[in-house]
């Protein structure tokens, strides 16, 4: 009997979908991604189910949406994380950086957590541990780059969060963490089948490649320029969070009412620089994978959890349901994985029950993400909808729940507490500029969409009753 593959899960933390060259991405120096497009498949239409870091990987590792596994932002308790079902398998099971878990270090089903975790971390108002990283730095006797310290610069405020990385270039997180994970498959000796989960923090801000990436994309001229419309014609909910942004530096991001061009330009060519940073360091996993001679036994996933607008409709990062913000890079690649593209529409939780069945496990029937692996073999998705929610957010404070659909073409963002919401038609507006939830024509739609929501919490209530009947045994 063939053993059973090594995965290797590589997440990002918040990378849009534009940054990826073989993606249609001509800005983008990405060769080693561009590799595993080119040899594997990609799933080009891959939506989060929450949009920010703990509710989208919570979701991720339980295969259930955030209003069924509890965890609706940073910092909630984790229940649950199918990572157990491939330890008790037979699986090495190894976290290498972020996974964004509360507890921070709790096990979740891993025999070993190398974590790192955000780049910054330096608020009062965030829980203080010391992770790795922090470790590191210590031991090196070098300070950490946080917003303590960028604040000390006199642009600080004109930067929107983009810095050249000034501290040892292996001490970035970006290179940080990816080097251990190739450190553990040099070193550990077991011959057993492994899952490496490696949690990259970037491109996540703070924006701070090294200087030898940003001159990749300083001088670039062909960035795309952010999605711009009049802002005041945003729902309420969205215009409290621009109003958040617009107050607070989080992630040490000063978001500027109106940032000139080239600002905007040097932000995105910060973030770009970061990712290919990301890139370079896919290439060294691929190395360390064949120094160990188990490249051609082994899965690659590469996915992130949400994106970022970069100033697309006037936001910073996240907590919007906008495509940059819940569309993201999905691509596996490696033993079995043809090559291919699917444009269908998958969720970023469906990782879940594709890698249980790589690892010869039955899913359990409560999750409600779906197996990709039927798509992988050519067949049709049955799927006609995805969804993504969130709610009770520090930062999100003008709604206490939203609630996306998209269904075909259309997407639909729906605030609990508001009568007013959004409604785009991506075939003949896929940048979302034309809010159409007060217009008479699509009422019948809209209408439609928003008892989609109310028929999918219902289904979601009884499919996932076996979820509940387990925690409530654990």
């Amino acid at each position: 009997m063939t053993k059973h593959p090594n995965i290797v899960f590589i997440i990002t933390d918040q990378q849009r979908i534009d940054t990826i060259g073989a993606l249609g991405c001509p800005w983008m120096d990405t060769p080693n991604l561009d590799r595993l497009v080119n040899e594997g498949t990609a799933f080009e239409q891959m939506y989060v189910t929450s949009p920010s870091c703990s509710p989208s990987r919570a979701s991720l590792f339980s295969g259930t949406y955030p209003h069924t596994n509890g965890v609706f932002r940073n910092d909630e308790r984790w229940v649950y994380s199918w990572v157990g079902l491939l330890k008790q398998s037979g699986y090495r099971t190894v976290n290498v950086g972020k996974m964004h878990t509360w507890p921070v270090e709790g096990a979740f089903g891993y025999d070993e957590r190398h974590v790192t975790e955000n780049k910054d971390r330096a608020h009062p108002n965030l829980p203080f541990y010391l992770d790795n990283w922090d470790k590191a730095f210590w031991a090196r006797g070098v300070e950490k780059p946080t917003r303590v310290t960028q604040r000390e610069m006199p642009d600080y405020a004109e930067r929107l969060g983009c810095y050249v990385w000034d501290a040892p270039e292996d001490l970035h997180a970006d290179n940080f963490v990816p080097e251990m994970a190739c450190m553990w498959l040099d070193r550990y000796k077991g011959d057993e089948p492994f899952f490496l989960q490696i949690g990259i923090p970037g491109p996540h801000p703070p924006y701070d490649p090294t200087a030898e990436y940003l001159a990749k994309y300083e001088a670039r001229d062909d960035l795309p320029e952010p999605i711009r419309y009049d802002f005041d014609t945003q729902p309420g909910p969205m215009r409290e969070l621009r109003r958040q942004h617009l107050d607070n530096d989080h992630d040490a991001v000063v978001h500027l009412p109106d940032p000139t061009a080239e600002q905007m330009r040097l932000q995105r060519a910060h973030y770009y620089a970061n990712v290919s940073m990301i890139d370079t360091q896919v290439g060294n996993i691929l190395a360390a994978l064949e120094r160990r001679g188990v490249l051609d036994d082994t899965i690659i996933v590469f996915t992130s959890d949400h994106g970022d607008c970069l100033n697309d409709h006037g936001h910073s990062q996240k907590w919007n349901m906008f495509e940059p913000t819940v569309r993201v890079p999905a691509i596996v690649w490696g033993r079995g994985i043809p090559a291919m593209r699917r444009d269908e529409l998958v969720a970023l939780f469906d990782w879940g029950p594709t890698i249980l069945e790589w690892a010869g496990l039955t899913p359990p029937a409560w999750m409600e993400a779906q197996s990709l692996n039927p798509l992988m073999a050519g067949e049709e998705q049955p799927r006609d909808r995805v969804f993504a929610e969130h709610a009770n957010d520090a930062i999100l404070t003008g709604t206490s729940y939203m609630t996306m659909i998209r269904r075909g073409d259309w997407k639909l963002v729906h605030f609990v507490d508001s009568s007013e919401g959004q409604l785009f038609d991506l075939a003949t507006d896929p940048e979302e500029r034309s809010n159409l939830w007060d217009d008479p024509a699509q009422a019948e739609r809209k209408l439609s969409l928003i008892h989609d929501i109310l028929r999918w919490r219902i289904e979601s209530d009884k499919k996932t009753q076996g979820f509940r009947a387990e925690l409530a045994g654990a």
